[in-house]
């Protein structure tokens, strides 16, 4: 895509790639309520399971990269997205990208002498004795933790359209939900445990993209994998501790960002898993580490 005024992508014109895995992934959403009661059971429980990893990979994947680099040169269309994106993973993008700053900022931190961290989503801040939390609590309880009140005040501070405007994305979650139990609300029943199964998958995968990495060592605050396919589907995700050190680095820019650093990587003691990191509890790389805590 060509750089100016005119443009419509800020960085380039792959990013129409996870747009339209965007658009597509609620277009998937609507389509489960809708042909419901067409489909049987077996093939709606089948769908439910795709639904719930399909919110993983968006969070970590489209959403997530969303958040460090917009994908339009306009910011209206930026907020555009921003709605889609809310939709489809059923909570506001924009209380998603405040959160996600803070996990910046803290890098999954040790609590302080007070047993705050600055991190909401550090695997420590639930832990005992500078350790990490279980994976079962973190990955089960956190989509419980966020409050909801506290982030919009402090969106709100610093900017009060964007708070407006998440609270704008939540209320259409809402709305949206309320269509579909008019529409039908068996269906709507039926995927709500999938509906949290998959936050609980984004937790999972945020788990183990911090378990024994070093939150005193800024390159090696994440832990990678370098899985072709996982990266190829999740645009980049695994390449997580180069993410940590340089956030804003493009994810078609990201596996070049890991070859310059390679090498200061393997003397820094990166952990890096073979699996994908929703299933680093099966990756012999975690089996063997001690937590860094």
């Amino acid at each position: 895509m060509m750089q100016g005024k005119n443009r419509l992508f800020a960085h380039t014109a792959l990013d129409i790639i996870p747009v339209l895995a965007g658009v597509a992934h609620l277009l998937f959403v609507w389509g489960l309520i809708v042909f419901y009661a067409d489909r049987p059971l077996w093939l709606n429980l089948l769908l439910g399971v795709i639904y719930a990893i399909s919110i993983s990979w968006n969070i970590n994947g489209v959403s997530h990269n969303f958040i460090h680099n917009p994908y339009f040169a306009k910011p209206w269309m930026n907020k555009a997205f921003s709605l889609v994106e809310s939709l489809a993973i059923g909570f506001s993008q924009i209380f998603y990208h405040w959160v996600h700053v803070r996990h910046h900022i803290g890098n999954s931190d040790v609590p302080d002498s007070n047993g705050n961290s600055i991190d909401w989503l550090s695997i420590y801040r639930h832990g005992r004795n500078g350790k990490p939390e279980s994976v079962w609590n973190y990955t089960f309880l956190s989509f419980f933790r966020d409050d909801l009140g506290e982030i919009y005040r402090s969106i709100k501070r610093k900017s009060k359209f964007n708070a407006a405007w998440g609270r704008f994305e939540l209320y259409a979650f809402i709305a949206s939900v309320i269509i579909g139990l008019l529409y039908d609300w068996q269906a709507m029943l039926f995927f709500l445990p999938f509906y949290y199964l998959g936050h609980c998958l984004s937790s999972l995968n945020g788990y183990y993209e911090h378990l024994n990495g070093n939150p005193a060592l800024p390159i090696a605050w994440g832990v990678s994998s370098y899985n072709r396919l996982y990266n190829v589907l999740w645009f980049g995700n695994g390449y997580h501790a180069e993410h940590h050190y340089r956030p804003r680095t493009h994810w078609t820019k990201i596996h070049a960002l890991h070859q310059q650093i390679a090498a200061q990587q393997r003397e820094a003691g990166v952990h890096v898993i073979a699996t994908c990191h929703a299933l680093g509890f099966l990756a012999r790389s975690n089996r063997m580490a001690q937590p860094k805590g």
